[in-house]
């Protein structure tokens, strides 16, 4: 505990990461009262069906999450920064076959800055049909009409979706204020934060379930949060594990009036175990809407396929959705670190500095060695994510625990806050590194400054 409050006092003391920190929170405090504010024109006392069916878990639960319950509220930030994350994803995706595209990826700072463009211009293009979807959609979720005060038309729905766009854009204008003048990736602390927000009301809804009356007690209340704090370790193995792949350096010397060869230092290529992140799981999410809405239309409608596909996928703790949805997650790993870890382009950049895989030869036989590891660690890795990934089913099911409460036990929700958190950690233990004091991943006594 010393050492920590030691650590907590050393980062105050450096004044530009304190400053980015005070930035930090300050920022993520607007968002956070935004999520609060409801839209005008909706009376906040009719709105309770809506957020009884978002605490439940389930879909509804997960975007409500996401929006760290922006979406329960009908507030500014209903739609979250979701439309910017799809629209990321669209256009990384479309790089892949848009020559366009391919040439700005390449072309260093001005490119990014011209992909960036692109992606804010679609993510309004996402957000004007997502808003009078979501907005047509409340009836449906359980607002009543008497809700509308103005009623739903163009004098209402105008307004409405204008402030719901423009909610989307200024998060994704706060994130990239974060990321520019606080400390960590301002869109994923956005979304941790959110997905944060809604995790006291899931763990006290489980508590006075399991409380009141002979529901388990206190006993396995705490036998639920040391198997959550397992899980929780078991994800930061899975961000964090590499595969090192050994590299030497050939070092060129001046000897007696000619050049040759000696061997440099040894260095590693770290092959990360879990490459894609999370990305494969919110691709499989996004797929597993398909089904049951494929089940609802067209000519299975009315038959017993239909009505299996709508039962069955509808609900994400059932049976045949985990499965499928493992399967897919497994796939999408393979698809996106494919697209993501650039083995020929790894292997020419090694080729060029001179470094070379020990009894592999440089270029293509490097490139395909890099590829077959690639391979085998992906596997494992993959396997792992899609177990996180039904995670919460599983103790849905053995366990008993509460649907909200349940998505805290692994899928996107555990994973982003792992994942932002550990990068987060990382560059504040940058600064303190940078100013001779230990990290926070590291205890001991404070650096000296050798003259």
């Amino acid at each position: 505990m010393k050492k920590f409050i030691e650590t907590l006092s050393n980062i105050w003391k450096i004044e530009e990461l304190r400053g980015r920190i005070l930035v930090t929170l300050g920022l993520l405090l607007v968002y956070r009262f935004g999520a609060q504010v409801v839209l005008p024109g909706i009376d906040t006392q009719q709105l309770a069906e809506l957020s009884s069916r978002t605490d439940g878990g389930g879909l509804l639960g997960i975007l409500n999450a996401f929006t760290g319950g922006a979406f329960a509220n009908a507030s500014f930030f209903a739609l979250g920064i979701m439309p910017y994350i799809s629209a990321s994803i669209v256009v990384q995706l479309m790089g892949l076959a848009i020559p366009y595209l391919q040439k700005l990826q390449k072309e260093g700072e001005s490119g990014r800055k011209t992909l960036n463009q692109i992606t804010r211009w679609l993510t309004i293009g996402i957000c004007l049909v997502q808003a009078p979807a979501y907005l047509y959609s409340l009836g449906s979720l359980g607002v009543p009409d008497s809700a509308f005060m103005m009623g739903k038309g163009l004098d209402f729905m105008i307004p409405a979706v204008l402030i719901l766009v423009t909610g989307t854009i200024f998060a994704m204008w706060l994130g990239e204020k974060i990321t520019d003048k606080g400390i960590g990736n301002g869109i994923s602390l956005l979304i941790m934060v959110g997905i944060i927000a809604t995790m006291p009301q899931s763990f006290v809804q489980e508590f006075v379930s399991r409380t009141a009356g002979s529901n388990g007690g206190l006993m396995l209340i705490l036998i639920e949060l040391i198997i959550w704090f397992v899980v929780i370790l078991a994800c930061i193995m899975l961000v964090m594990a590499v595969r090192q792949i050994p590299v030497q350096y050939a070092r060129r010397t001046a000897s007696g009036g000619y050049e040759k060869n000696v061997f440099g230092s040894r260095q590693y290529i770290p092959l990360k175990l879990n490459a894609s992140g999370v990305m494969p799981i919110i691709f499989a999410q996004a797929i597993m809407f398909a089904p049951a809405y494929i089940g609802r239309i067209g000519p299975l409608k009315d038959t017993g396929a239909g009505q299996w596909l709508q039962t069955e996928f509808s609900n994400i703790f059932g049976l045949w959705y985990n499965i499928v949805f493992a399967l897919l997650i497994i796939i999408f790993t393979y698809f996106y670190t494919a697209i993501t870890v650039p083995t020929n382009k790894m292997a020419d950049d090694l080729k060029r500095s001179g470094g070379f895989i020990p009894g592999i030869r440089p270029g293509k036989e490097t490139a395909d060695y890099l590829d077959k590891i690639m391979s085998l660690i992906t596997l494992p890795g993959s396997v792992f994510l899609a177990l996180i990934a039904v995670l919460p089913a599983i103790v849905v099911k053995l366990m008993g625990i509460q649907q909200g409460w349940s998505l805290f036990y692994g899928g996107t929700s555990l994973l982003i806050m792992v994942g932002v958190a550990i990068d987060t950690m990382q560059q504040v233990n940058s600064y303190l590194l940078n100013r001779h004091y230990d990290g926070l991943m590291k205890t001991g006594k404070n650096r000296k400054v050798v003259a």
